[in-house]
């Protein structure tokens, strides 16, 4: 039996290559591993996923969007949504 197809993104995946000094999942997870604790790649997203998620609440109240898992979820994992955070943080 094949593997099923996974889910793909209306707008694409949030990549790090275009952010100066950006790490991928993977490395983020090798350096947590090199400071003493345990991850994986798969933490390592989930971790940043869930503070994206975090975020969208904030914004979803800002704009009184409905604030319902899915729509939360949705906003969290665009990587348009990303990039702006990314260039928010870069202000600061």
């Amino acid at each position: 039996m094949s593997m099923p197809k996974g889910f793909k993104s209306t707008h694409g995946y949030a990549t790090v290559s275009e952010i100066e000094n950006g790490l991928d999942y993977r490395a983020i997870a090798q350096v947590m591993c090199d400071e003493g604790f345990q991850m994986n790649h798969a933490t390592a997203r989930n971790i940043f996923l869930r503070a994206m998620q975090k975020i969208a609440v904030s914004i979803c109240q800002i704009y009184k969007l409905p604030l319902n898992n899915e729509n939360i979820s949705r906003i969290a994992k665009d990587p348009r949504f990303q990039c702006s955070i990314v260039d928010l943080l870069g202000e600061v």
